[in-house]
């Protein structure tokens, strides 16, 4: 059985990938992955809390290189509210996180969004909308002296939408509008940062890939790519509010058969326990070994065998 992730962080060359706790979600796990029932669980019930819910963890990726400070995605913001016989969530962590690693809001240089639902947009400003209760004031930018980035497909699909699972209009949309930037376009330049397409769990999904020139081993940082580790074994689980069910399937199968057997390190941001790890080969039944502070990774799938 797995609690959410704590901080963790790993190294390449001269880059650290730091993950910073924002909060968790506790879910219904056949009700947000309805290609599990009614026994596919069963197969993965160390990822289950005593409740037999699926606690995700939600947070922001920190990046250092030496010439910037990045954050990929935003976390849920300062928000407890549950959905009955859904899942309840709870959030506000991100930025005691931050100032535990040294930096504060006006030190990040670039926030870049894998995709823009409520999850990974919670601190664009400072408000988090929750269900049932009042907006507030809504100010600036939380973190005001960085470049915001994404998808431009991502914008375009959101732009001027509600949604419950979407970017808020007031408290997200509003502040991006006349700063967003796009990594589609030409100007885009990074270092160390690839920007790679992963629609299916919304238009504009878009996983990372972070490089370092002193050292051949990167890391992927999924998105929503994957929820659970469960999905590593079971790609073909596709999520409730994945809006197009069979490119998210294809588009995880393609992750699974690229980064499977190699050494290059895995960081699912909503994984369980920990959230880095890799991807083993086609040959085991269960495919997920987490990936230790001492840079080795862990027996493979311990959680789920």
């Amino acid at each position: 059985m797995l609690n959410v992730a704590s901080r963790e962080q790993v190294r390449i060359g001269d880059t650290t990938i730091t993950y910073l706790p924002d909060g968790e979600v506790r879910l219904y796990p056949t009700e947000v992955f309805p290609d599990s029932a009614p026994d596919g669980w069963a197969r993965h019930t160390a990822y289950l809390d005593e409740d037999g819910r699926l606690p995700v963890s939600v947070g922001s990726f920190l990046v250092r290189t030496p010439s910037y400070a990045a954050l990929i995605d935003l976390g849920l913001g300062e928000v407890d509210f549950e959905v009955p016989d859904f899942a309840s969530f709870r959030g506000g962590r991100l930025l005691r996180s931050l100032a535990e690693e040294g930096l504060r809001a006006e030190d990040i240089d670039v926030v870049l969004f894998t995709h823009l639902h409520h999850d990974h947009v919670g601190w664009t400003s400072n408000v988090a909308p929750s269900p049932g209760m009042a907006l507030g004031e809504v100010g600036g930018l939380t973190f005001a002296r960085a470049m915001h980035y994404v998808q431009r497909a991502e914008w375009d699909h959101w732009f001027g939408v509600e949604d419950v699972v979407g970017p808020h209009l007031e408290a997200v949309q509003r502040p991006l509008t006349e700063g967003i930037r796009f990594v589609d376009d030409p100007d885009f330049d990074l270092p160390g940062l690839e920007v790679l397409p992963t629609a299916g769990h919304t238009p504009g999904h878009a996983s990372v890939i972070v490089s370092d020139p002193g050292a051949e081993q990167r890391l992927l940082i999924l998105g929503d790519v994957m929820h659970t580790q469960a999905q590593v074994s079971d790609p073909d689980w596709n999520f409730k509010f994945d809006v197009d069910p069979d490119r998210s399937r294809s588009t995880r199968r393609e992750i699974v058969q690229r980064f499977a057997g190699g050494n290059d390190i895995i960081a699912g941001g909503h994984f369980a326990g920990s959230v880095f790890g890799r991807i083993g080969s086609p040959a085991m039944t269960h495919r997920w070994s987490t990936w230790n502070l001492a840079g080795q990774p862990a027996p493979v799938d311990t959680a789920a065998v």
